[in-house]
């Protein structure tokens, strides 16, 4: 099945003159799918999340707010999953109920991103905010079978753009999801001291060098305190995730 926007610009460039067979070489499609696409089914009328899905849809009425993006990907990356054996695919993030700011904040951001509809299901310790779309997997394509740190999570050239316009967002989405800003106690010469820090911690190599990636576009230093957590320490680093993360809610 070839993707949704190869078939919107086959119909782009049919509409706007080009010959059937012109638009099939313009997209790389075999003459007949392009003459299925163009003439014998035009395209139906977009329904649903395919009305707002900003990599399918190219007029969009309203833009989806990228910044909110950065931030769903960075919450995805982190506690999500994205079911699609079902016949419609679910988004699910799991968020704790000791947070409720969270909840709502990742709710909010489903909604700003591409959902009509979110869901809440009460599970054990955590709430599962879930939305159904059959264009989540457009916008999610680190999804696959299996755990993500078992298999390579890799970020495609759009979302890389889109995690560069906006780092904050997407730090601040993986440090609400995988990561928490503590007191951290040391003794010196026989006097305690508490300073904050922040902790991100992740199975997933690739994950985590997307972590270290977006902290270094927002020049925030860091270190690895463990093989799997990631540790900032220094004053005005903290400071600096202070304005984009902030403590969880």
């Amino acid at each position: 099945m070839h993707p949704p926007e190869i078939r919107a610009r086959a119909r782009r460039l049919y509409l706007a003159g080009a010959t059937v067979a012109e638009a099939a070489r313009a997209v790389g499609v075999s003459y007949p799918t392009v003459r299925h696409w163009c003439k014998i089914r035009p395209e139906p009328k977009p329904q649903g999340t395919a009305l707002r899905c900003f990599r399918c849809r190219t007029d969009v009425g309203k833009p989806t707010d990228l910044g909110q993006y950065a931030y769903l990907l960075g919450l995805y990356l982190g506690d999500g999953y994205l079911v699609t054996t079902a016949r419609v695919p679910v988004l699910r993030i799991s968020c704790a109920d000791t947070w409720p700011g969270l909840i709502d904040a990742c709710e909010d951001a489903m909604k700003r991103v591409l959902a009509t509809e979110v869901q809440r299901v009460q599970q054990q310790g955590c709430i599962s905010v879930q939305s159904y779309g059959t264009h989540w997997p457009c916008l999610l394509p680190q999804h696959g079978p299996g755990r993500k740190h078992e298999r390579p999570i890799v970020l495609a050239d759009w979302q890389r753009e889109i995690v560069t316009a906006h780092p904050g967002d997407f730090v601040r989405g993986l440090f609400h999801s995988d990561g928490c800003r503590v007191g951290n106690r040391v003794t010196v010469r026989g006097k305690a001291y508490v300073y904050p820090r922040y902790l991100f911690t992740n199975e997933s190599a690739d994950i985590m060098g997307r972590c270290q990636w977006a902290l270094g576009l927002l020049g925030v230093a860091w270190k690895m305190n463990r093989r799997n957590s990631l540790s900032v320490a220094r004053q005005d680093a903290v400071a600096a995730l202070d304005r984009h993360v902030g403590p969880k809610s």
